[in-house]
């Protein structure tokens, strides 16, 4: 399924954009290192401040040695769809510039960008991916290994589509593209202005208040799609 079966944007943009989403149902069918090295790829080619690319990618694929590694790091929940993944994905950034060992400010920022570039190119590959922050950190850093100067960002499971009645009964009905909110709750035009539900307008808070707040358009429309999806 294409998420722009199930929603459209506001705004012209690239059906990529919108068809892009985070299934769980996946085959169970392997994939070749090949395709995945080809996601890779294209996270590589994300921005990074400095070009300092502060992103490492540590996987396995299932049915190798290192499998039963990252499968173990999951919450119970998470295994109980995980389990029919091609790939597991973990994300860490280097905390520091390579050029001064300074702090890098965005090192998560930019790693972000690169896991957008994975996904996106898995949705052109007509390959599910589905990022997760449900399994341990702690465990993670030290069962892969991972040098104090990164962070553990997140998981990801890569696998090939699969069918939603092959999930736990609990998740068949969830198996489906989440909305978003409008962009009146995201963007902003000058400093940050509390969010209305439905609202369009802004008054000041206070007469002498520079600080500005959105007000209800009784003309308005929300959109109240589930959003249930954390990537």
């Amino acid at each position: 399924m294409k998420g722009s079966e199930k929603r459209k944007a506001d705004y012209p943009v690239d059906a990529l954009f919108v068809d892009r989403w985070s299934p769980r149902a996946m085959s169970g069918e392997e994939i070749a290192e090949e395709e995945l090295l080809t996601l890779f790829e294209a996270a590589r080619w994300a921005p990074s401040s400095y070009n300092n690319q502060p992103w490492r990618i540590l996987y396995a694929r299932r049915n190798t040695v290192y499998w039963p590694l990252f499968f173990d790091l999951l919450v119970d929940f998470n295994k109980t769809w995980v389990k029919n993944a091609a790939a597991l994905v973990v994300f860490v950034s280097k905390r520091t510039f390579d050029h001064n060992d300074e702090l890098s400010v965005t090192h998560s920022f930019d790693t972000g960008a690169a896991w957008e570039n994975l996904a996106l190119q898995a949705t052109l590959k007509k390959l599910v991916v589905h990022g997760m922050e449900g399994f341990d950190y702690e465990k993670a850093r030290m069962a892969l290994q991972i040098p104090p100067d990164f962070r553990v960002e997140a998981m990801a499971a890569i696998g090939k589509p699969g069918k939603k009645e092959d999930l736990p009964a609990g998740l068949q009905e969830r198996e489906m593209p989440s909305g978003r909110r409008p962009l009146a709750e995201l963007v902003i035009e000058g400093p940050y202005i509390l969010p209305v539900a439905g609202s369009r307008g802004l008054i000041p808070r206070g007469e002498e208040s520079l600080t500005w707040c959105l007000v209800s358009d009784p003309g308005s429309e929300r959109n109240d799609g589930t959003f249930n999806e954390a990537f």
